[in-house]
């Protein structure tokens, strides 16, 4: 390969060569517009595959992509390290009010999707669908025409969690958590709930996964006020925690945002008065949310790698960020592709927004403060839930030898 002078140096300096090479090699494909030819690359700088790979691993996965369908190939890999793509839970768009004010009774739920945007290619990808519930999911009930019965999911340890819905019955739908797996392209059940229950707080911080309050088929104060806890490498079953000192976040489907080792959650959307609650995962106790916080909090929120946590005004688009020495909102950037925000999603220096009614999603670089891309969301689709996690793996697709 052109440009390529491998040295007897130390490992280290000749894996950064060999990526310098192979991303130098990359550029002038993309320049040229060319496509590597298949088996043009497979003796990499006549280096074995496995050192090939390493050296690879090393280049940004953009770069790879453009190259040749074997380097595309390694990029979803197991071999290469995983990048970041935004999984979303969708809905058909619903009919028009005046459709269905005529719906009398219910029928079945259209299914719910599964898809993730692969920032690389640019396109949506569709999950394994998950394994089915006993009685279906209820998402619009005709006594409820203008709402949305809500499906919560969480994101945590690299998994999709898929955690509580509402069924035919007006009940529970999930009577134990689906879980997604990434890496394996998987579904699998985790651990029964002690109490299954649909409109709670659901959240993770630190590698567990926590519901709180909520109710069953019924309201009940003992579920209202309960919080469970399940750790999701290491524990087989969920965990009673310290209890809420009433039942007030019942009323909604709430997220609760893992921010410096504990939960923040409030149990109103938008800019009604509202009540904030945190919840310290260490010493497992609840106590206030502080004054300028829970003032500011108008709108979806989300923590990035659980270290900033971010809010969205929905009706001004304004995104801000939270300050805690100062115990104020600081504002990040305002953007009319923020109104309407619905849910949010933030990782790797980048929050995800729905918005548009859940038709786009917005995507704001942090660090630049502005909307760098907005992606629409699939046909007649209407996204209702966003996260970010790593990339699906494609199986074991090796550099040939």
């Amino acid at each position: 390969m052109e440009g390529c002078n491998i040295t007897s140096s130390s490992s280290s300096s000749s894996s950064s060569s060999m990526a310098v090479c192979a991303a130098e090699y990359a550029r002038k494909c993309r320049r040229v517009g060319e496509e590597v030819e298949e088996g043009d690359h497979l003796d990499f700088c006549g280096i074995p595959t496995d050192a090939a790979e390493l050296c690879l691993a090393r280049v940004p996965p953009s770069t790879l992509y453009s190259v040749c369908r074997s380097w595309r190939r390694f990029v979803y890999s197991p071999s290469c390290p995983p990048f970041s793509a935004v999984y979303a839970l969708f809905l058909p768009l619903p009919p028009p009010p005046s459709l269905q004010r005529q719906r009398r009774h219910l029928s079945p739920a259209p299914p719910l999707q599964f898809l993730s945007f692969d920032p690389i290619s640019s396109r949506w990808v569709p999950l394994p669908s998950p394994p089915p519930t006993a009685a279906g999911f209820l998402f619009h009930h005709p006594s409820f025409i203008s709402r949305r019965l809500p499906v919560q999911s969480v994101a945590v340890s690299g998994k999709l969690l898929l955690i509580a819905a509402t069924n035919l019955r007006f009940e529970p739908a999930l009577t134990d958590p689906l879980v997604f797996d990434p890496v394996t392209k998987k579904w699998s059940r985790g651990p029964p709930f002690p109490a299954p229950r649909r409109w709670c707080a659901a959240g993770a911080v630190g590698g567990s996964v926590y519901l709180s309050s909520g109710m069953g088929s019924q309201y009940s104060t003992e579920v209202a006020r309960s919080v469970e806890k399940w750790s999701v490498l290491d524990s087989p079953e969920w965990k009673a925690m310290g209890r809420l000192r009433d039942g007030k976040f019942s009323r909604d489907a709430i997220d609760a945002v893992g921010w410096r080792g504990k939960l923040f959650m409030v149990n109103v959307k938008g800019e009604a008065a509202k009540e904030g609650a945190i919840y310290d995962a260490e010493s497992d106790s609840w106590g206030p949310m502080p004054e300028g916080m829970l003032g500011g909090w108008r709108g979806p929120a989300a923590a990035m790698e659980e270290r900033t946590i971010y809010v969205v005004e929905e009706t001004k688009g304004l995104l801000k960020q939270y300050d805690h020495v100062r115990d104020a909102w600081v504002e990040v950037l305002e953007s009319p592709l923020l109104r309407g925000a619905e849910q949010m999603a933030a990782a790797g220096g980048k929050v995800c927004v729905v918005c548009g009614e859940g038709v786009a999603i917005a995507v704001v670089d942090t660090a630049a403060r502005r909307v760098v891309a907005v992606v629409e969301c699939p046909p007649e689709l209407q996204a209702v839930g966003i996260h970010i996690l790593p990339r699906m793996t494609t199986g074991d697709a090796k550099l040939p030898k």
